[in-house]
């Protein structure tokens, strides 16, 4: 239904903005109008897309394409969105349907637009691009394969006609396998022994497509160690890897390549991996049982596992299933160890999104009108950082998403995962996109079903036995997007239940660099392993290649 309306809206939209066109826009001055054609050779689903305007400062991006290429080109050759710089490229959006190649229409940049409409651009010269997302993913994936890009054209605000771009370069997919063939013979290797050793998943679950009432897939990856054909008995432990927000089925071949080649030289212990992919249309599902998204969690718990463990040589007890995740994949693994802990033996849950919504990026969820946008003395709630650097803050990054898109960004996504459902079928806000006020009566029901602090607290007596000494969380000091703070009050709350955990809070370190020992970028992964395998395997004589048996 949400489609069909959205086609609705597109279609008027393109109605009235051809009749602009036909009339001549530069005439409704001050709003700021573009021209967008769509070039012959390009096509558009029936369903449309949004059509996405993005224009920055041209000294900024010519000194920023200065310092990336080393002073080789000042050519620029795309404009974009940054949600860590989200003031720095100002966007303006439209819904488009039925759009015909050779047909042109005219976007307001004034009508949907962050962080203004383009009439507030300070006087100056601008690089433009127009990028047509034709699946709505732009808010999750950026631009990707088959969205329809133009060139990047010059212009001077204020403007005194409408300017025009073509889109005429339909982006090409991208193959996750595919080194340059300048590439070192070395890592051609790895990645074709890697390939031998890995197979997909695609799934399709029972529970999952009755709930959508149409087949959905599972995906993901299941990667062998490299003895793993000439063992012919012995079963192995699995470990359970799921990526962050903005992560996807192909995204994961990377992380693949990194593990096979550790697992080859000795430097991480010798598992299964599987490698879940938990992205979808909404962002990410987190594997959590959603009204709104359906049950992941009964999925891979009740139909994947047991479906990989008769395929696959698995061991099928808790001690030899293991998860791990990062930053959203964190928060999945975190909620799928306190949600089935007779399933999993433990989790490794790295910088995960808030576990207690007390302290959701530093922000209380369940204070007395509580606003993520704004503190109780007025200033502006942060949300990026580097270091003591503020980035970004709730409010830029809340309102760049909701022009990208209405759904598939970071804070819609979980609204998809913890809200209930409204009235019109979409997932209710937990908090106004235009003034930041939390809705109470939502953060109440994210309380109730997905606050994992307030559920360990409340049936520890019942889960204490199964969950004792499972749960490991590693986090830095200084995280990007605040996320120690949930941290420290998930830690208390089991503190002082006298549960026992493993917290570990890394000094200075940040959401991107959490995995790095000295100067090994994956040095956390591997010690991680070691820990995994010496749970599974108490008597076994392998061990790290640093450490003493």
């Amino acid at each position: 239904m949400r489609q069909n309306l959205i086609a609705v809206l597109g279609m008027f939209i393109l109605s009235v903005a051809a009749d602009a066109a036909d009339a001549g826009v530069e005439s409704l001055s001050p709003h700021q109008f573009f021209y967008v054609q769509l070039g012959k050779s390009a096509s558009v689903p029936a369903s449309g897309g949004r059509l996405l305007l993005f224009a920055i400062d041209a000294k900024s991006a010519e000194t920023d394409v200065m310092e990336q290429s080393k002073g080789n080109s000042n050519k620029v050759e795309s404009v974009d969105a940054n949600p860590f710089s989200a003031t720095q490229t100002s966007v303006a959006a439209i819904e488009v349907s039925h759009w015909v190649p050779g047909q042109r229409i005219a976007i307001d940049t004034d009508n949907l637009a962050y962080p203004a409409g383009y009439s507030q651009l300070p006087a100056g010269d601008y690089f433009v691009q127009a990028v047509l997302d034709v699946d709505h993913s732009y808010n999750y994936t950026g631009r990707h394969a088959g969205d329809v890009v133009s060139e990047v054209i010059k212009v001077h605000f204020p403007l005194a006609t409408a300017p025009e771009l073509t889109l005429v370069n339909v982006l090409p997919a991208h193959d996750p396998w595919q080194l340059p063939k300048s590439a070192p013979k070395e890592s051609q290797e790895i990645i074709s022994a890697t390939r031998q050793h890995a197979q997909a998943i695609d799934f399709i679950s029972p529970s999952l497509s009755s709930f959508w009432g149409r087949p959905i897939h599972m995906r993901g990856w299941v990667l062998m160690p490299p003895d793993y054909s000439t063992k012919i008995v012995t079963p192995y432990p699995a470990v359970y890897f799921t990526h962050g927000f903005g992560g996807s089925t192909d995204g994961l071949v990377k992380n693949m390549i990194n593990v096979y080649e550790s697992m080859s030289k000795g430097e991480i212990s010798p598992m299964v991996w599987i490698f879940l992919d938990e992205s979808s249309a909404t962002g990410t599902h987190e594997f959590a049982d959603s009204v709104n998204n359906g049950p992941w969690g009964q999925a891979l718990t009740g139909e994947l596992i047991p479906q990989l463990e008769s395929e696959y040589r698995l061991e099928a007890r808790a001690n030899s299933r293991f998860l791990i995740g990062h930053s959203s994949g964190g928060w999945a693994t975190l909620w799928l160890q306190t949600r089935y802990p007779k399933i999993f033996g433990g989790t490794w849950s790295t910088s995960p999104d808030p576990s207690d919504f007390h302290d959701f990026s530093a922000i209380d969820l369940y204070a007395n009108n509580a606003n993520v946008y704004f503190k109780q003395d007025g200033s502006a709630t942060p949300l990026v950082r580097d270091h003591g650097k503020v980035l970004g803050t709730f409010q830029q990054f809340a309102q760049l998403e909701r022009v990208l898109g209405n759904y598939g960004g970071q804070l819609a996504s979980f609204d998809w995962v913890f809200s209930p459902r409204g009235k019109d079928g979409s997932p209710q806000a937990m908090f106004n996109r235009d003034t930041g006020i939390v809705d109470a009566t939502v953060a109440a029901y994210w309380r109730e079903h997905y606050d994992i602090a307030y559920r360990l607290q409340k049936e520890w007596p019942k889960l204490k036995a199964d969950l004792d000494g499972k749960i490991h969380l590693i986090v830095g000091t200084a995280d990007t997007f605040y996320l120690e703070g949930a941290a420290y009050k998930l830690k208390a709350v089991l503190d002082g239940l006298k549960a026992k955990t493993d917290f570990r809070f890394l000094p200075d370190r940040t959401h991107f660099d959490l995995y790095k020992i000295g100067e090994d970028r994956n040095g956390l992964l591997k010690e991680i392993s070691w820990e995994m395998y010496a749970q599974a395997r108490p008597k076994s004589t392998l061990h790290a290649p640093d450490k003493v048996p």
